[in-house]
């Protein structure tokens, strides 16, 4: 999860000492005509990496020039401390990569990348508006959306169970590009009908209630679904409202089914969840069915991935979006600017998420239409409808919004939403009670 971060001038220079000493990967040309430094995501599918070095290697052979790229953690926030660092001391990579939130969090340091967005805007359409309300700061792009590390995180379901329980989620989100009216039953109150039978199996739905990413962004589409907003686009807190309480009123009913320690759940546990064999359904990329698939195929070929169950309002799936931005402080910001160009192009783009089994999701929204998605398995078409599609009737989400950016990301960070579910469910605290921390609370976020 992206967590504002209060370093100590002794931690910057610590960390940017260790940044310093990440191994680097050297891209040589004989006549080299300048110098480029990358900070890029180590990313979760090991072969993620080998194929961006691949991709920059191309370029930088064509563009004669010396390219170094860190492949950067972002296992005990790494990543972050590389960047706090890097904007603290005005020197580091020309290029950086940056999780969700990063942009509002160090949009003073970083060069409008407006030349760039703007020609790809009119290249290859609409782009996915999560990463516009993100990114697009006082008018400007502030940082390029980026296919790399970019995830939704659907449903994933183990097919067995569901059709057991008499939803054949195959049959209703199909590897085709098509609607079926079926699927429109896939909805919460569908899914709260399911959780019993699922528990009673020693199968329940790994569902987050943690203060970590997949907790938040879980939550966060569910109060979406609801119309449950926490503050809204205009900056005014509503709260206390009839559409707040009945997404916590669900929570309420849903928590009794889910495991006990959902509350302490981290980004690894809903994987593990499924992986092991122990739950029918998570919220996630496809990177817990595909390490399932060389851990445990037998859950891998069992498992299943289509969009997030609708509420009142819509169905809404949770989307983070990575960016790559170009530091004010850069070297080399020309040619900055060129090779991120060149990564957005669709050859690019579909060469890296191809690489990562599809676990990739290109910003704009006419690349929805990669061959990988159905060509990846077993079982065949398993990931199809991982990529938010027309015919899915989904919106892509952040939990928070659509508070303006600079209060969601507090919203967000400190988990607001899914303390609030804990509160009552676990805490046992009144409604009331509840609201009135709430509300307390995002007024010292808007002050």
């Amino acid at each position: 999860m992206a967590t504002a971060i209060s370093l100590s001038r002794r931690t910057l220079l610590k960390t940017g000492a260790g940044a310093a000493a990440l191994p680097l990967v050297h891209i040589r040309s004989a006549a080299a005509a300048g110098k480029l430094a990358i900070g890029l995501w180590d990313h979760w599918v090991p072969a993620g990496n080998e194929a961006m070095r691949k991709v920059v290697g191309a370029w930088a052979d064509k563009n004669k020039v010396e390219v170094s790229i860190d492949f950067i953690t972002s296992v005990g926030n790494k990543n972050l401390l590389t960047i706090a660092a890097e904007a603290q001391a005005k020197t580091g990579h020309d290029v950086q990569a940056f999780p969700t939130w990063e942009i509002q969090n160090n949009r003073q340091t970083l060069e409008p990348v407006d030349d760039i967005v703007g020609p790809l805007l009119k290249q290859y359409g609409t782009i996915n508006p999560v990463a516009e309300y993100l990114a697009k700061i006082d008018g400007h792009w502030m940082a390029v959306p980026s296919s790399s590390g970019t995830q939704y995180k659907p449903s994933c379901a183990r097919i067995s169970t569901f059709k057991q329980a008499g939803l054949d989620v195959q049959a209703i989100y199909p590897a085709q590009s098509e609607h079926v009216p079926e699927s429109d039953q896939w909805t919460w109150d569908k899914l709260l009908e399911l959780a019993p039978a699922a528990q009673k199996a020693g199968l329940a739905f790994g569902l987050g209630l943690g203060q970590t990413t997949d907790s938040v962004d879980f939550v966060g589409a569910l109060f979406r679904s609801y119309g449950a907003e926490l503050v809204n686009a205009a900056g005014e807190i509503t709260v206390k409202s009839d559409a707040v309480a009945q997404a916590l009123e669900y929570m309420v009913k849903l928590a009794k089914y889910l495991p006990p320690d959902v509350y302490s759940y981290d980004d690894a546990s809903n994987n593990r969840a499924l992986i092991s064999g122990k739950s029918a359904l998570i919220f996630n990329p496809p990177s817990a069915w595909a390490v399932a698939k060389r851990d445990n195929p037998t859950v891998a070929v069992d498992c299943w991935t289509f969009p997030s169950p609708a509420g009142p309002k819509g169905r809404f799936v949770p989307f983070l979006p990575y960016f790559w931005g170009v530091w004010s402080f850069s070297k080399n910001k020309s040619a900055a600017k060129e090779l991120l160009a060149h990564l957005c192009q669709r050859e690019q783009v579909e060469t890296l998420s191809t690489a990562v089994d599809g676990y990739d999701i290109p910003p704009f929204l006419s690349m929805a239409d990669f061959k990988v998605w159905s060509e990846v398995g077993p079982p065949l078409g398993t990931v199809y409808n991982y990529p938010v599609r027309p015919f899915h009737n989904a919106t892509p989400s952040i939990a928070a919004s659509p508070a303006p950016p600079d209060i969601a990301v507090q919203i967000y960070n400190r988990a607001t939403m899914t303390t609030m579910v804990a509160k009552l469910t676990q805490g046992g605290q009144k409604m009331s009670d509840v609201l009135a921390w709430a509300q307390d609370e995002l007024e010292g976020f808007a002050r």
